[in-house]
């Protein structure tokens, strides 16, 4: 099989069971965190001030991507530019907003919400593990949409592709949304990744409780995930028993 034919064909692969890596980079976190949590020498910033700072820091760096993902979710119709499990879709072409930028700006948001649980463990060959598993994984998956809308779109996905970058984004091509922002769109898609974002961060950061290494868990963890908590269970009743949050063609 041609190497072509071979990419495309891991990409879909990959992408079915796209939920798989993050489980991965989890568990391995995890225990790379709680390492550093029984034996503090291996981190420098452990037990000193700075290390609540370091881990708000990674929380900064998981937001950003999570940032990303609202200004790309938030501004592009049903429907575009996207894939299933089970086929391709995309009924037009997103090349303004985010994606006038960079080719894949839902992948540069997942790396960079990933990246700051990556950083936790102190341990920086996990971060540099962790960014070169990530480029393998996600250029099979990018390869294999790229050809799909190269094949739907021809010369126009040409034209767009050979002036916005793949994942680096290159600021000087920016062009605004057609589209004004969705934020009943965000609130359906981001809410959940918001809620895991920070139940996660306040997991690692109870295991620092757990093994004595801090008094307690860090207060600002601690409500934020009482308040998305709530903010879950409502949006859920809303969805339930309104159409509040639903918008046409969104």
């Amino acid at each position: 099989m041609a190497l072509q034919e071979e990419f495309a064909k891991q990409g879909i692969w990959l992408f079915r069971y796209r939920g798989v890596l993050p489980v991965i980079i989890l568990v391995i976190g995890a225990l790379l965190f709680l390492q550093t949590e029984l034996h503090p020498e291996v981190f420098p910033l452990k037990n000193t001030p700075y290390e609540m700072y370091y881990e708000m820091f990674c929380l900064v760096v998981s937001l950003l991507g999570l940032f990303i993902r609202i200004c790309v979710i938030g501004f592009v119709p049903k429907n575009t530019s996207g894939r299933t499990v089970e086929k391709q879709v995309a009924d037009s072409l997103n090349t303004t907003g985010m994606y006038s930028l960079v080719r894949h700006p839902l992948y540069l948001g997942n790396y960079f919400m990933w990246l700051g649980l990556a950083m936790l463990p102190g341990n920086f060959w996990f971060v540099v593990a962790f960014t070169f598993i990530y480029w393998v994984y996600y250029e099979r998956i990018m390869f294999s949409e790229e050809k799909f809308l190269r094949s739907k779109f021809g010369e126009t996905y040409l034209a767009w592709s050979e002036k916005v970058p793949a994942f680096v984004p290159d600021f000087k091509n920016y062009q605004k949304p057609h589209l004004s922002f969705s934020w009943k769109k965000v609130v359906r898609k981001e809410i959940t990744g918001l809620f895991l974002l920070f139940l996660i961060f306040f997991v690692f950061d109870y295991l620092g409780v757990v093994t004595k290494n801090a008094p307690h868990p860090n207060y600002f963890l601690t409500y934020s995930l009482i308040v998305l908590t709530v903010a879950i269970i409502i949006i859920k009743i809303i969805k339930k028993n309104t159409n509040l949050l639903k918008q046409e063609n969104r």
